[in-house]
């Protein structure tokens, strides 16, 4: 099996950067495509990007596009998010997932693997 486990979160002001990171562990060759999801209390799990096996192929929640990129290291095993111009709204837990297969789903469903969670408070 595959574990994962988030680490950068914390809390910053609004205009702020953050960069997360996920460390894969286990059977990482059973590890094809990654996303990052956010939840806040209250609020749906929503996703924020998926990045392909190979990272050819990224995309993003409209609600962060050109605020954020995915990218991954796959000799390292991590996947990572880096964020830009910080919004209150982008306050929440963020989780890093995996699947199998080499290509991106865009639901929870989609992903078997999941970190604990990171959190991320944006102070307004």
């Amino acid at each position: 099996q595959v574990q994962l486990a988030e680490s950068g979160g914390g809390l910053v002001q609004t205009g702020g950067s953050l960069k997360l990171s996920c460390a894969a562990s286990g059977r990482t060759i059973r590890l094809g495509a990654m996303a990052w999801f956010r939840q806040d209390p209250g609020k749906e799990r929503e996703l924020v990007a998926t990045i392909n096996w190979s990272g050819s192929s990224t995309s993003y929640a409209d609600s962060v596009k050109g605020r954020c990129t995915i990218s991954r290291d796959n000799v390292k095993h991590m996947l990572f998010l880096q964020m830009h111009s910080l919004k209150p709204e982008d306050t929440a837990i963020y989780s890093c997932a995996g699947r199998t297969s080499v290509d991106s789903g865009f639901m929870t469903r989609d992903y078997e693997y999941w970190g604990q969670g990171t959190q991320v408070t944006v102070s307004s």
